[in-house]
């Protein structure tokens, strides 16, 4: 056996550093291992050779990518190639657009963490349509509220959690729950920024579907990273111009909407628990049976629908007793196996800003949305209404409905830009049992933040209502000991560390 560590990621600027005391070399790029890599299957020299080749002949490695990629359509071989971009300085309302992309890596500057400043971007599109000076009050009013709030809500959850404040550990963690709820206050125009990796393929979609985009924020991005990534890797970047697929399926679809007979509008029922923001929508009906013949199809030898004939025929105690089997080893930081994807179910979300910025990173669902929609509501934060600045935040958010109503009318959906982080939107979202289990481990736990810990919640119970036997280890990471004991009457092998709890 011979493992070899064939490249890893390096800083751009060591890699600077390094062409300036080192002589000049074509080699540097990660074309080469795309295009040795694609020789594996045809060529019988080992891969380390084959690297070397490409590196000592890089021009020939380039049309070798492009053959394989452009001509014979293997992109597959793209994926050998990784980039790490710095994007600064981004609107959350662009970010939102960026996170959109499964296959890629993301951090984001958090601000539930860290303590807002006043940088926001203003849209080319405002300033184009001489709107610029009702953004910028709108926005100013709104981080106005947001200083304000942090200091008065920073000072109620400090006397909330005295007990907790008590040792100055715990300081870093009660200024950020004030800092999540004021956050509630800024726009969606608030500058974030994100670490991204991204392999080439997936990097060439990215580039080809912002071409495509109607906002000058994402245009301008997408014009940026493209020139970094060519500079780079000329190669295996081939298809960045906008399809009409990806520029008009969108537009044509809500054309033809508009020219369908509307229904009635239901009004929309809201008890004061909250669970009008969560409609379970579509699931397998028979989920738990399904996943039960998947497992039993893994291990026997059998044909799907014998294993899943047997499975309609056993007894509930039977199908409880073998799906157990499958969960007793678990521990707090494993998931389900890979059959419990042949059940999922779909839900219908209303959820605020803040909110769908941690439900989108949630990659594996699939995740559908409308834009945001004033006429949902807001989403008040209960500790806001606690320091009795209910009526403060939705004075701001009236004005903030105001500018917006107006801004739409001029500039369409650059308008976004200026909503809060408690405006609502609706989402769809499909799950199978397998990824609802990352999300509850996630959502649940005692540290997640309360609005998505909310939905998740009512996700959850509506879910086991249907799957109940898929469903029966549910629930945060700190909470796991306990689902696990009453379900098997022990405690579990491992506990969830002191940090995690």
């Amino acid at each position: 056996m011979k493992v070899i560590l064939a490249g890893y990621n390096i800083d751009s600027d060591v890699i600077a550093d390094l062409k300036r005391h080192a002589p000049a070399r074509d080699d540097i790029t990660p074309e080469t291992l795309s295009a040795s890599y694609a020789r594996i299957s045809r060529d019988p020299r080992p891969i380390d050779e084959l690297r070397a080749a490409a590196r000592q002949e890089v021009e020939k490695a380039r049309r070798s990518n492009q053959t394989i990629i452009f001509k014979m359509g293997h992109h597959s071989v793209a994926e050998h190639a990784v980039f790490n971009f710095d994007l600064i300085g981004l609107s959350r309302l662009a970010l939102e657009e960026v996170e959109k992309f499964r296959l890629c890596s993301f951090t984001e500057k958090s601000q539930r963490y860290i303590a807002l400043g006043d940088d926001f971007v203003i849209p080319e599109e405002i300033r184009q349509a001489g709107m610029e000076a009702v953004f910028l009050r709108t926005i100013r009013t709104q981080n106005s509220l947001y200083h304000s709030l942090y200091e008065r809500l920073k000072a109620y959850v400090f006397d909330k959690h005295r007990d907790i404040a008590q040792d100055a550990k715990n300081h870093s963690v009660l200024d950020g729950w004030a800092k999540e709820d004021a956050r509630y206050t800024v726009s969606l125009a608030t500058q974030g920024q994100v670490g991204m990796t991204i392999n080439a393929r997936n990097l060439e979609l990215l580039i080809r579907r912002f071409a495509a985009k109607k906002l000058a924020e994402l245009r301008e991005l997408n014009a940026k990273i493209y020139a970094l990534a060519k500079e780079v890797a000329p190669s295996i970047i081939l298809f960045t111009e906008p399809s009409e697929f990806d520029s008009k399926t969108y537009a044509d679809l809500e054309e033809a909407a508009q020219r369908l007979h509307p229904p009635k509008q239901n009004n929309l029922s809201r008890p004061a628990d909250g669970r009008w923001a969560v409609r379970l929508v579509g699931y397998t009906p028979d989920g738990d049976d399904r996943i039960l013949a998947a497992l039993l199809h893994t291990v026997t030898a059998r044909s799907y629908e014998s294993c899943y004939g047997q499975v309609r025929g056993m007894s509930q105690a039977e199908k409880s007793e073998f799906i157990r089997s499958s969960l007793q080893h678990m521990e707090f930081h494993d998931f389900p196996l890979r059959e419990f994807e042949h059940a999922d179910l779909t839900f219908e979300l209303i959820v605020s800003a803040a909110c769908f910025a941690q439900l989108k990173r949630h990659r594996m669902a699939t995740l559908t949305r409308q834009r945001y929609a004033p006429e949902l509501g807001v989403t008040i934060p209960p500790s806001v209404e606690d320091i009795g600045a209910a009526g403060e935040f939705l004075s701001v958010i009236e004005q903030t409905n105001d500018a917006y109503a107006r801004l739409k009318r001029e500039v369409g959906e650059a308008a976004d830009y200026v909503l809060t982080n408690a405006h609502r939107r609706r989402a769809l979202l499909r799950v199978n049992i397998r990824e609802l289990y990352h999300i509850s481990r996630l959502r649940q736990d005692a540290t997640a933040q309360w609005d998505i810990k909310r939905i998740v919640g009512i996700m959850t119970d509506e879910a086991g209502e249907v799957m109940p036997l898929s469903l029966m280890l549910l629930g945060g990471k700190d909470r796991f000991p306990q689902v696990y004991k009453k379900v098997f009457g022990r405690d579990p092998k491992t506990f969830p560390p002191d940090f995690l709890k």
